[in-house]
């Protein structure tokens, strides 16, 4: 590199496909800066430990797919702990409050819904997956609740196409030291700078001219990893603009999916790794992850329109929200049982402005829209550009090594 403000590759984002793509470009040989807006990389994964003997995952916390998730390969050559406990959500939930007869019922009630939903062909017009519920089916409100976990939104704004065609293995796991420590350690040795967000993107000129608010920085190529949501808003800009891409990003808003951690006492009383659901007659609810690895801990999910507006009353409106629906379970008692640990409001994040992306209906497509290279110079990555691993890191880490690929391609012909 001839100096921090020139380079052969940029790569913009540190998250999960950010540190991909820098890492496969530096294996290429190819000079190389990856810049970061936050102070940490990671991005949507963040493994925090502050106020917790334990360290949390606020963002994503599960290898999905994990027979096939790279970030698994990481954490393997990194040491660590990996938990094949099966997922909450793969075993029935705790009775309290949601009877076994019951929980069969909804299971089944919900496995029709996504039979329906599997049922568009990609030759019909695409719709919004609300369209398969059952009209008067008495678990609606709570395969909406579920919806909102899945997709961070509600099924009237989800492309029932984009739903169809999501991939996934079945096989759940996690990293005991954190989702997030995985993907930010993967990054350690890397051109990096920190606290650095990028505002413009000039791409007029024979290079590119990267405006950030740490000084300009020059380079041949670049690869944006941003979310989705920031290209939508064009909170970094192009010049010329990329109207197609600001378009297709509008297409794959955020959803909003927030985790807040509750210390738990007296655990000894609930199963390791068990569910309950905070209410089964209405989808603006909670779903509580109890004693996760085994821990004193609960770790509540929110999502959705129901997120959002929580996150309005900031942390403090979680904590009441959460403690409310389990005191109505378990009994006034149960409030001086727990205390609020930790909570990050992504939608309030500046650099994310959400969780991950869905499409909405008749959207799909912007997918590919977005993840298209443009001159040769500009190549796109991150969750959001994945058609079928969307909303995991590893569908990020995906596209960060197909854009580093792109980039390697482009840079040899230009040799």
């Amino acid at each position: 590199m001839t100096s921090g403000s020139d380079t052969e590759v940029v790569v913009i984002g540190g998250g999960a496909a950010g540190i991909a793509a820098a890492r496969r470009i530096v294996g290429a040989r190819l000079d190389c800066l990856l810049l970061e807006a936050r102070s940490r990389l990671g991005g949507r994964a963040w493994t925090n430990a502050e106020h917790s003997a334990f360290p949390l995952d606020l963002g994503c916390g599960w290898l999905h797919s994990a027979d096939r998730n790279p970030w698994r390969d990481a954490a393997e050559s990194q040491g660590r702990s990996i938990d094949k406990t099966p997922p909450p959500w793969m075993r029935p939930s705790a009775p309290i409050g949601f009877p076994l007869s019951e929980q069969f019922a909804f299971l089944k009630a919900q496995r029709e819904f996504h039979q329906r939903l599997d049922s568009l062909s990609e030759e019909r017009p695409d719709v919004a997956a609300a369209r398969f519920l059952e009209p008067r089916e008495r678990w609606n409100a709570l395969i909406k609740a579920v919806g909102t976990y899945v997709s961070g939104a509600e099924l009237d704004r989800v492309s029932a196409r984009d739903l169809g065609r999501y991939a996934d293995s079945g096989v759940n796991w996690r990293v005991v030291e954190g989702y997030g420590t995985v993907i930010a350690t993967h990054g350690h040795g890397l051109p990096v700078m920190l606290g650095c967000p990028v505002r413009l993107i000039d791409h007029r000129g024979r290079r590119l001219k990267v405006e950030t608010t740490n000084g300009p920085i020059v380079a041949d190529a670049a690869i944006v990893t941003v979310p989705s949501a920031v290209l939508a808003e064009e909170t970094m800009r192009f010049i010329p603009p990329l109207t197609e891409k600001t378009e297709a990003a509008a297409g794959l808003p955020l959803g909003l999916a927030d985790k807040l951690f509750l210390s738990l006492a007296e655990p000894e009383e609930f199963e390791k790794e068990s569910r309950l659901f905070g209410r089964i007659d209405r989808s603006e609810t909670g779903v509580y992850h109890v004693r996760p690895f085994g821990r004193p801990q609960i770790e509540g999910y929110f999502g959705g329109r129901l997120a959002a507006d929580l996150e309005a009353g900031g942390a403090p409106a979680f904590a009441d929200f959460a403690i409310g629906e389990l005191v109505g379970l378990l009994g006034s008692h149960f409030a001086h049982r727990v205390r609020p640990l930790k909570l990050h409001p992504w939608g309030a994040d500046p650099f994310s402005r959400g969780s991950y992306s869905y499409a909405l209906p008749g959207k799909a497509d912007c997918r590919a829209e977005l993840a298209a290279p443009v001159d040769d110079r500009l190549f796109f990555a991150g969750e959001a550009c994945s058609q079928n691993d969307y909303s995991t890191a590893h569908g990020a880490y995906l596209t960060g090594i197909v854009a580093a690929e792109q980039v390697i391609a482009a840079r040899g012909k230009k040799r």
